[in-house]
């Protein structure tokens, strides 16, 4: 269950009111705010709280349906508000990649968590450590792909005097990309040291298949199906050498682009026991309007859907100047948005005293960010419909939500009429 405390807003939380009092998050919605009646500061991130109610159901149904459990990828939000939903609505546990995120996973109600990477600093073992002697219906499996690695952990033991051991994932990677053992026979090394070691527990097999992915459907199901082959292939080994000590074997995969291609390992058959088989997407949650949007509609073919998720993160804008025919500018910049995949995507306009948005003119693109700028381009000869003006407000969608959910320390939550109805906040 969730312990998930209150938490306070006040003017040092950028984009709330500086003249307003503070508030518990709690009581955001008895301010009666709204985003379109420029309450809040701008920019402004902002959460949809219908969307948001849509994807959690619709994934948490996706892998009821496929027959597999669900462990959000925490590192998308870092947002124990959001953890919380996602445990409420019948996530498996969670996902992280450092020990610093998994303490806030624990704090938000997660009892089950993988730590999608390696841990190889005392600090981290004893930062798990910690956890794990806190709260004893607590299990953590992290990731190991050499021989070296594990030396470390083993050494850790010996020089700490402890009675732990760890649960562990062997990890299967890509050449020529990240982490992860690259052939079978070192797969196999490694798996007899796991289950050999005093220091670890050798429970079961982890991969990343987002590395191989194109947005191309046939190319991406042709290199994902060869990989999740491959996985399969070191299981069957290991599992016929009886190295894993679990009653049922982990596997998990899963990231938030092409997740219905791993299904098929997950689902796992053919092995001395049964499988665990763990979705560990994280993007979902938001969803975006760019990079995962395109991969998604490759889903929605495979899968025979006519729809699937929705973008439910937004950060809304002001012009504050449009200096020449053709270019205006915005009060956001790299600060506030994303920008590592693509560029910030105009997606609605609410004009000035408006308190209802329409879709952004076709043809309205960002073409740069600086710190605190988005260079916002428009066809001069557009018209007035469309051409922005000083005041108006922009929703920018985003690509990839990861990088804007680390620019803020909070977002409201708002209703479709744009109310400010709640709020999460983050732990970057």
């Amino acid at each position: 269950m969730s312990t998930t405390p209150d938490f306070t807003l006040d003017a040092t939380c950028k984009s709330y009111p500086l003249a307003a009092a503070p508030c518990r998050a709690s009581e955001i919605a008895a301010r009666g705010w709204n985003l379109l009646a420029d309450d809040l500061a701008f920019p402004l991130a902002v959460l949809s709280r219908t969307a948001l109610a849509h994807n959690l159901a619709w994934m948490q149904d996706f892998a009821a349906r496929k027959g597999i459990a669900l462990a959000p990828h925490g590192k998308t939000t870092m947002s124990p508000e959001l953890f919380a939903q996602q445990l409420a609505a019948g996530a498996w546990g969670l996902t992280f990649a450092t020990a610093f995120q998994v303490a806030t996973g624990v704090e938000a109600g997660a009892r089950r968590i993988i730590i999608a990477n390696q841990v190889v600093c005392d600090a981290d073992l004893d930062a798990l450590d910690a956890l794990l002697v806190r709260h004893p219906d607590l299990t953590v499996w992290f990731l190991v792909d050499s021989l070296a690695q594990l030396a470390l952990v083993e050494d850790w033991k010996q020089r700490r005097g402890s009675a732990r051991v760890f649960h562990v994932l062997l990890e299967m990677g890509i050449p020529g990309q990240r982490t992860g053992c690259r052939t079978l026979d070192e797969a196999l090394a490694l798996a007899r040291a796991l289950a050999a070691s005093q220091a670890v527990q050798f429970d079961g097999i982890e991969f990343y298949e987002g590395g191989v992915a194109r947005c191309d459907s046939e190319h991406d199901a042709r290199e994902v199906t060869a990989l999740v082959r491959r996985v399969q292939e070191v299981a069957r080994a290991c599992d016929g050498e009886h190295l894993f000590a679990r009653e049922r074997i982990l596997l998990t995969a899963g990231g938030s682009a092409v997740f219905d291609l791993v299904v098929p390992l997950l689902q796992a058959q053919g092995l001395s026991r049964p499988v665990e088989g763990v979705l560990r997407s994280g993007c979902y949650v938001t969803h975006d309007h760019g990079n995962y949007r395109r991969f998604l509609q490759n889903v929605e073919q495979r899968e025979g859907l006519d729809a699937s998720l929705r973008p439910a993160l937004t950060v809304w804008a002001m012009v504050q100047s449009v200096p020449e025919p053709g270019l205006a500018l915005l009060t956001c910049g790299r600060r506030d948005i994303s920008y590592d995949l693509e560029m910030p995507i105009p997606v609605q306009l609410a004009r000035r005293g408006e308190r209802t948005a329409v879709d952004a003119p076709a043809g309205w693109s960002v073409s740069a960010l600086n710190d605190q700028h988005a260079y916002l381009r428009f066809d001069a000869a557009a018209g007035d419909a469309g051409t922005p003006r000083v005041g108006d407000r922009v929703a920018l969608g985003i690509s990839h939500p990861c990088t804007t959910f680390d620019k803020w320390r909070w977002m409201p939550l708002v209703e479709d009429d744009g109310a400010v109805t709640g709020a999460i906040h983050t732990r970057f």
